[in-house]
């Protein structure tokens, strides 16, 4: 699977389950981390967890597996790496205080329209 393939699929599984504010940020070229960040909210810490379960569950069944999940204590910023694709899933207000797209503001943000009516 390429990395906007895997992009792809979890921007449309997020978006199935009520992930608030969906962005899909293409970051390649910007750094060597991934190629691109999926960063949403969620309404509480319990909405974060399942997310989180989900989306690794899917990705699971699309033979994908998760390299390294940070931040499950808390349950109020969850980041899963799926190599070139680094998800982050915040909590509302922890979204609000840190402000991770105002870090990446020369990444393009990818329009969802065209990501989610592929499906």
């Amino acid at each position: 699977m390429t990395a906007t393939e895997r992009m792809q699929h979890i921007v449309r599984h997020l978006d199935s389950k009520q992930a608030r504010d969906l962005k899909a940020l293409k970051v390649s070229g910007l750094t060597i981390l991934a190629d691109y960040f999926v960063i949403c909210s969620a309404t509480s810490t319990t909405q974060v967890r399942a997310l989180a379960d989900t989306l690794e569950e899917k990705m699971e069944a699309l033979g994908e597996q998760v390299l390294q999940k940070e931040g499950k204590q808390g349950l109020n910023w969850l980041l899963m790496d799926y190599s070139d694709v680094i998800v982050h899933i915040f909590y509302q207000e922890t979204r609000e205080f840190y402000g991770l797209e105002k870090l990446w503001t020369d990444a393009e943000e990818l329009p969802l329209e065209d990501i989610l009516e592929e499906d």
